[in-house]
């Protein structure tokens, strides 16, 4: 049972063996890190960077994945398509997450740190919504100031700006973390009145269900 991981940052390896060790012991995760994809997805578009998604997940595949999990919301669209042609299921991390939030109400508020995880977030809750028939309407935040913290390695601070702009949110039935690096933020606002959803232990558990069972 071997799950790869394609991320885009290598802080998310901790986080991830820490919810396989809490949750689902016994799958072995390979982690797969490739920084360069978000910083051109940022500069150039998410499906400019389709060719290289599509070399990892042929890489991760031929280091004994069953199945792939992308972490990052930004490319997990490009991934998610890419499937059928690397012979593996391919999940988005944050599939999970914005059917959740669907079914928590029609007003729903995406929080990012990246620009250019908004599109492809946004799309998502609506796709979703689509799919459980519900309408929804979004609105789409980029945390100002934020996403300096995290390249700087302040993750405390970083976290910090996205509690606080989760306690600012009004008129919201659900606040969706646009990206597996804002998780930690929703402990810091236990008493928010509006359910935050994070995407990394629902998405691991989708893609851990993936991972074909010996017999």
């Amino acid at each position: 049972m071997t799950l790869g991981l394609l991320h885009t940052s290598p802080v998310h390896v901790p986080v991830f063996d820490g919810l396989r060790d809490a949750h689902h012991p016994g799958l072995a995760l390979r982690h797969h890190v490739h920084e360069s994809l978000l910083e051109r997805a940022g500069r150039e578009g998410p499906e400019a960077v389709a060719p290289a998604v599509r070399d990892a997940l042929v890489e991760a595949v031929g280091e004994g994945a069953e199945a792939v999990l992308c972490t990052c919301s930004s490319i997990g669209a490009v991934a998610e398509a890419l499937g059928p042609q690397v012979g593996v299921p391919v999940l988005r991390v944050d599939r999970p997450m914005a059917a959740a939030a669907v079914a928590a109400g029609p007003r729903v508020v995406v929080l990012a740190t990246v620009e250019s995880t908004l599109a492809p977030t946004v799309a998502l809750v609506e796709e979703e919504a689509r799919k459980a028939g519900r309408d929804v309407v979004v609105r789409a935040v980029v945390v100002d100031g934020a996403w300096a913290r995290f390249q700087a390695g302040d993750a405390r601070g970083y976290a910090e700006a996205v509690a606080e702009a989760i306690s600012e949110v009004r008129d919201a039935d659900a606040v969706v973390l646009a990206q597996a690096s804002m998780a930690p933020a929703s402990e810091l606002v236990p008493d928010v009145s509006v359910p935050v959803f994070a995407s990394p232990r629902v998405g691991l558990a989708a893609a851990a269900a993936s991972v074909p069972r010996p017999r």
